[in-house]
């Protein structure tokens, strides 16, 4: 069954570059609701213990070296069949393949560095969000 929330973040490239506004009107164009959002910075424990599922996978220092270099803009969405239609909405994670008009093909610069990051669950929606936000910080 599919719950009506997801999570994101707004990644440290798409920061860096100036893209949170641009990015974040096309998610609520979208039909998605801000319930919870925040600018914060990982630190090296918090994106290695985000990450643990990748800790054996050749790119994971590089992974964690990238998501602690600068800011990020972490948020829970709301919308029906919100998990499934916001991975539509961010396209592959190579912006070279994804889908005109998707997120990562209008912000994302290469597979490392891809602007936006979405949770591929419904379970990783709730564990992900759970990791960035307190309970009373999610409306």
């Amino acid at each position: 069954m599919s719950t009506n929330r997801t999570f994101t973040m707004i990644k440290p490239d798409a920061v860096e570059k100036g893209h949170i506004g641009a990015i974040l009107d096309k998610i609520t164009a979208s039909g998605f609701k801000i319930v919870a959002m925040k600018m914060t910075q990982m630190s090296l424990r918090d994106a290695s213990e985000f990450y643990a599922v990748h800790k054996e996978r050749p790119f994971f220092g590089e992974l964690v070296s990238f998501m602690t270099r600068g800011p990020i803009v972490a948020a829970v969405l709301e919308k029906e069949n919100a998990v499934e239609d916001f991975r539509t909405l961010i396209g592959s994670t190579n912006p070279a393949q994804a889908a005109e008009g998707t997120l990562r093909k209008l912000f994302a610069t290469s597979v490392g560095e891809n602007a936006v990051h979405g949770s591929d669950s419904d379970e990783n929606a709730e564990i992900e969000s759970q990791f960035h936000f307190a309970g009373r910080e999610i409306f």
